[in-house]
């Protein structure tokens, strides 16, 4: 965007979502006098349309780094929840075996610490999802702490196509594009549609919701708004991308969001490479329980 001012230019970056915007031209549109003058309101309206599509770009990329980040979270508590379970448990028993062996009362303490950290198994059971089984760890949760091979989990994280076509669904039937409250009804609903869709990667269901929304009625064409419901539209837009960008904010600080953001190319290479240590960790562990209980 550029102004005009003493006779120069001078280019300048705007947020649609944060600049005010005055009534007037821009260069290149009709400055005025008879028969070309431009609606006061144009240059607002075109604004608001900007806006519009700015925070929808946002929310988008939000969405998508939170289904990221849900299955991610839910892929590392598949893998890696039984290792971290070995482990709490070892550091209870060698605290345990060290209090035997010293009488200290200090190290009892230690020992009842570590035995209270321990995850009861209910929570363990909630955590592990299908890897706890009647008899304890499941199979591929026992073959991952054994170092053998396992069946890796079902691959949740969406495929290229599917983000594509979530992408263009949520850009043409976004709720914020709405002009009344039925239409801004049937988009929400619809929406929900998608994202839970998008969350489980099902290309097939996402192909079925383009062509039912592009079946369905056309939204008719926004008729031409005053000034002050123009801005009091942009001011929602903005107050909606503040808080856009809080949950941005907490889902990249997350642990999990944090990890993911470390390797965006390949998580799972990093879930191998955590694995592996805490692998190592598991041995160590039972290397020094070993000594102690010998």
């Amino acid at each position: 965007m550029t102004d005009e001012a003493a006779g120069g230019t001078t280019a300048r970056n705007e947020d649609p979502l944060t600049t005010p915007v005055a009534a007037g031209g821009e260069p290149g549109a009709p400055s005025g006098g008879p028969g070309g003058a431009e609606r006061p309101e144009a240059r607002l309206e075109r604004a608001v349309r900007a806006a519009e599509q700015a925070l929808i770009e946002f929310e988008i990329a939000v969405e998508t780094f939170r289904v990221e980040v849900e299955n991610f979270s839910r892929l590392h508590h598949q893998r890696l929840g039984p290792m971290y379970a070995r482990l709490d448990e070892l550091d209870a028993q060698i605290a345990e075996a060290r209090a035997v062996l010293s009488g200290d009362p200090e190290d009892l303490r230690k020992a009842q610490d570590a035995r209270a950290a321990v995850m009861p198994m209910p929570g363990v059971e909630e955590l592990f999802h299908d890897w706890m089984d009647s008899d304890g760890l499941s199979p591929e949760a026992a073959s991952m702490l054994t170092d053998q091979p396992v069946r890796p989990p079902k691959r949740v994280r969406p495929s290229e196509e599917v983000r594509r076509l979530y992408r263009e669904l949520a850009r043409k039937a976004h709720p914020d594009l709405a002009q009344d409250d039925t239409e801004r009804a049937r988009r929400d609903e619809f929406i929900a549609r998608v994202n839970a869709a998008y969350g489980r990667g099902d290309e097939a269901l996402l192909r079925e919701l383009a062509e039912e929304w592009a079946a369905g009625p056309v939204p008719p064409e926004a008729l031409p708004s005053e000034s002050d419901e123009l801005y009091a539209r942009l001011e929602w837009l903005s107050r909606r991308k503040e808080l856009l960008a809080l949950v941005a904010r907490e889902l990249e600080d997350s642990a999990i969001g944090s990890m993911l953001r470390m390797a965006p190319d390949d998580p799972d290479r990093l879930l191998e490479e955590i694995a592996e240590q805490l692998l190592a960790e598991v041995a160590g562990r039972e290397a020094e329980l070993a000594k102690l209980v010998q």
